[in-house]
């Protein structure tokens, strides 16, 4: 069965963003069973799940409760659409998302995904301009390296030249600022608060530049995932809001990984004491257990949408399905039941703290994050944080740390977009002993890889 499987995989099932020739000799990893922080595959083994899947399985897997709420939801109704008409777990999943969120973020347009949220929040951005007298106003700012998605509005927003390079040309408007990355800081690199004014006036800067009459809105996430977790320096957002506000532009708040505990609160936004006009979520909602995503979007922005005959025209057939709703409502209970959140606020110094132990080996320049979301930064020289050339990302990155971390009993990222960086970002439910564990298998392969630079 297991080699019958593999073969299966490489010859029809077509797996996303993967060099589907590295399978040609190599059998395809199967993954046949979840419990807690591990996955087995079909051969018997475990493995933890330093990913949560993909920033996903925040309640862990095997949660019974919640796939017994599925299947009553789909015996009662498994499908109806939320087009003109309403079901009761659309109902009541958006109220709950509304009162969840901060400020007046009361309206929630739901999508089967992260990056439909994304590509919501822009068109509904450049609609709200029109109705509300600004039909210039189209642009959106974004940050460097950034992942905001694949759809080609999200992937336009996406700053990641080469990941858009084979889909060019894409949505036009798109412009991007610096990032977060005080470790590689052009300036202020040794004054957070400094750093953090600084990267936030080159929004500013953009906006100027562009002509603030022709920008609709700023997409950024809490804490920025691609280059290897970037968290915001001290007043950043603060400065962000006022920037934005000053200028009549839409402060998005991208969720789709930092919402549902993984920052160690609902949203990521109020970990870090900012309101935005719109918060884009997604896989945390259901811990993964249905698909869905939402674009959560303030009293002030829905408004003119809700006068006479207006109507936002977009939508997804499987938005709000009935099934992933109840699944994220009892998801959403679970994880308040088993305190969740609070965990993630206790034990993410253990984390850090834990992971920063690496900090001795020669190749970790950098150990950053927040709450359950980390990422390590690889060098080649600590002192001039000298980086891998392509030829070396490619042999130790890819060629064995990829594959070792994962025979060694890790599943979690080991990835280039930006300076090299694995990424770990367990499910909430992880502690001291899982840490360790971690950190003893990235210790041994990290050594090894040291060696083949």
């Amino acid at each position: 069965m297991s080699a019958r499987t593999s073969a299966a995989a490489y010859d029809h099932l077509w797996m996303h963003f993967t060099r589907m020739g590295d399978y040609a000799d190599t059998p395809v990893p199967v993954i046949v069973r979840g419990e807690g922080a591990y996955i087995h595959d079909d051969r018997g083994r475990r493995y933890i799940d330093g990913l949560s899947g993909l920033f996903v399985v925040n309640a862990g897997h095997g949660r019974r409760e919640l796939a017994e709420t599925a299947a009553r939801q789909a015996a009662e109704l498994a499908y109806f659409p939320v087009w003109g008409y309403a079901h009761p777990r659309a109902v009541e999943l958006a109220e709950r998302l509304a009162h969840l969120a901060p400020g007046d973020l009361d309206k929630v347009f739901f999508t089967t995904g992260g990056g439909e949220a994304v590509e919501t929040a822009w068109k509904l951005a450049k609609q709200y301009h029109r109705l509300t007298g600004n039909p210039g106003k189209y642009k959106v700012v974004s940050r460097a390296v950034a992942y905001h998605g694949t759809p080609h509005g999200a992937l336009s927003i996406t700053g990641l030249p080469e990941l858009k390079a084979p889909f060019e040309p894409l949505v036009p408007g798109a412009f991007r600022v610096p990032n977060t990355n005080i470790y590689r800081a052009p300036v202020h690199g040794d004054d957070p608060e400094a750093f953090g004014r600084w990267a936030a006036d080159r929004i500013e800067e953009q906006i100027l530049f562009e002509g603030p009459d022709t920008v609709a809105a700023v997409f950024l996430e809490p804490v920025q995932n691609a280059g290897g977790c970037f968290p915001p320096p001290p007043g950043y957002f603060a400065r962000v809001r006022e920037i934005c506000d000053r200028h009549g532009v839409l402060l998005v708040s991208d969720e789709v990984i930092c919402a549902f505990g993984r920052l160690g609160t609902t949203f990521g936004c109020e970990r870090y004491g900012y309101v935005p006009d719109m918060i884009t979520c997604a896989k945390g909602m259901t811990s993964g257990y249905s698909p869905i995503g939402a674009c959560i979007v303030s009293d002030r922005v829905a408004e003119p949408f809700h006068r006479g005959g207006e109507a936002f025209l977009h939508g997804y057939t499987f938005g709000g399905h009935p099934v992933s709703a109840a699944v994220a409502l009892a998801n959403l209970d679970l994880l308040d039941r088993e305190g969740l959140n609070q965990r993630v606020r206790d034990h993410e110094a253990d984390f850090h703290a834990t992971l920063d132990r690496l900090r001795d080996l020669p190749i970790v320049g950098d150990v950053r994050g927040s709450g359950y979301f980390h990422g390590i930064e690889l060098v080649k020289d600590k002192a001039t944080k000298e980086t891998f050339t392509p030829e070396e990302t490619e042999r130790v990155l890819y060629g064995f740390l990829s594959r070792e971390l994962f025979a060694n009993g890790l599943y979690c990222r080991a990835d280039d977009r930006g300076d090299p960086v694995i990424q770990l970002a367990p499910p909430l439910i992880a502690g001291q002993r899982l840490f360790d564990e971690i950190e003893a298998i990235l210790r041994d392969v990290l050594t090894r890889a040291w060696a083949k630079l």
